[in-house]
């Protein structure tokens, strides 16, 4: 059943943090102009949280909980915490910002939660823009696919119907230093797989610094499983190609 926000049950777990350290933070975070040095800021303070998956609670049998989990993060919470938090001006109002980034129209439910990258796409233009087909004009690719449907008709995603979507990516054979050169820090990077029902499989934050190129998030690999920041041209050379989305000044 969807609820507003302060309707819910919430479970928040700050792990090093507290709420006034975090209005401290973001405080911080909220006076840099640029939005990407923002996103910079704010993300480089979770360097080193501990990789885990499954934080969310709630599915098609079970009612959705509110989680604010600092402590440990998947990939996906990590930019839903970093998104809402760049658009915060205090702890209160991150955890608003978190309801409309993580749910269409801040309406919280496992049916209005955002399970796919796409999703922030198709429900949060308010807040980002797709600009794979401007970083990379002439090489970017649309493909059609049926999100959530697997190849055999089950569902990846139980309880979610399955949406026709349109889908912009850059092959990752394709990106020379000029198209490297129009990607921004603070763009929100997926991770685009050919296998049909899927639009991602990773996402993460572009980062440009000293001269180098990073993708930072939250490595799953067991060597990590952290946030770390990881040489970005490595990182997508055996990779189909990149989704972009920019986040709004």
């Amino acid at each position: 059943m969807a609820a507003p926000i302060n309707s819910m049950i919430e479970k928040v777990v700050l792990g090093k943090w507290t709420e006034e350290r975090l209005d401290r933070l973001i405080a911080e975070g909220s006076g840099i102009a640029d939005t990407g040095e923002r996103i910079e800021f704010l993300s480089r303070q979770f360097l080193g949280t501990p990789y885990r998956e499954g934080t969310l609670i709630g599915d098609a049998r079970e009612q959705e909980v509110f989680v604010v989990n600092l402590h440990e993060v998947d990939c996906f919470t990590f930019l839903d915490y970093i998104e809402a938090m760049r658009l915060a001006r205090s702890f209160g109002t991150f955890r608003e910002n978190l309801a409309r980034v993580r749910y269409r129209n801040g309406i919280v439910s496992y049916q209005t939660r955002n399970h796919f990258f796409t999703d922030w796409r198709q429900y949060n233009e308010n807040f980002i823009d797709d600009v794979a087909g401007q970083v990379s004009p002439f090489w970017s690719r649309k493909v059609q696919k049926i999100l959530n449907r697997k190849e055999d008709g089950t569902l990846f995603v139980k309880g979610i119907e399955p949406s026709a979507r349109t889908l912009c990516y850059v092959p990752a054979d394709t990106m020379d230093s000029k198209t490297l050169d129009t990607l921004r820090t603070g763009d929100y990077v997926g991770i685009y797989t050919d296998a049909p029902g899927l639009d991602v499989t990773h996402v993460g934050i572009f980062i440009r610094k000293d001269g180098r190129l990073y993708i930072r998030h939250a490595s799953s690999l067991k060597q990590s499983r952290q946030v770390i920041d990881q040489d970005f041209g490595h990182y997508i050379a055996a990779k189909p190609g990149i989704m972009v989305f920019r986040p709004k000044a």
